[in-house]
């Protein structure tokens, strides 16, 4: 009946301490450009992203996940594992001057391709390009290294490739790595609500979309598959 004691039986709590700030960065000095789909959130530089999460530490955010916007993509997305690209930088940079907080980085390539599909295009029937798997878990195992090395706590593969969190568990641990945790993502699915994060992003794929490798949201049971095969590939 009292304020008090619903409080004291309360089950979930929020507090600053509970969440992960996502953030976007860009090359170069003193950049600070507005995200036109989500309002008072930027593109920042480096030097500009370090007072960002020196702020957010003093509000009590512990924790940043960090998305890489390069000045300039190719077919392969290999500026993704490019050990002086942007996240590389800034993961260095926070680990030098904000140790306390925890760094997760996004493995992903969707940033980084000219066509802004999530992985390697290869020739597929009727003319038609296909994201090759297998190929791609190579540029992912990469892109995680590259991120371990730069000092990333946690790395959080979103291409959705199947295998992609054991591709980067082996990877990991035979580079020595083996503390660096993975964050699934477990489940995307093609859906329309990613709109504002694609053009936060610039990853909107050229052509198509991304139906061949992300999730059928009207199918549940292949969803909780999905999160049990990245559990057994060895997802923290």
């Amino acid at each position: 009946r009292s304020p008090v004691l619903r409080a004291m039986v309360r089950e979930t709590r929020l507090a600053p301490t509970d969440f992960i700030y996502p953030l976007f960065v860009r090359q170069g000095k003193g950049i600070r450009a507005e995200i036109g789909s989500m309002p008072e959130q930027f593109h920042l530089s480096p030097d500009m992203l370090v007072e960002e999460v020196g702020a957010a530490r003093e509000d009590g955010v512990r924790a940043v996940l960090l998305f890489g916007i390069p000045d300039a993509k190719d077919a392969l997305g290999s500026e993704a594992w490019n050990d002086a690209a942007g996240v590389q930088r800034l993961c260095r940079q926070i680990k030098a001057e904000l140790p306390k907080v925890l760094v997760i980085t996004d493995v992903c390539l969707c940033e980084y391709t000219e066509h802004g599909h999530c992985g390697t295009l290869t020739d597929g029937q009727n003319g038609c390009k296909d994201v090759d798997n297998d190929l791609t878990l190579e540029s992912l195992a990469k892109t995680a290294l590259s991120h371990a090395r730069s000092g990333a706590d946690i790395v959080a593969p979103s291409a959705m490739m199947d295998g992609q969190v054991g591709a980067i568990r082996s990877a990991l641990d035979a580079a020595g790595f083996a503390r660096t945790a993975i964050l699934s993502y477990a489940v995307k699915f093609a859906s329309s609500m990613y709109g504002p994060f694609r053009d936060a992003a610039q990853s909107a794929p050229k052509f198509g979309d991304r139906r061949t490798y992300q999730m059928d949201y009207r199918s549940p049971s292949q969803a909780f598959a999905e999160a049990s095969a990245d559990l057994a590939q060895g997802a923290d």
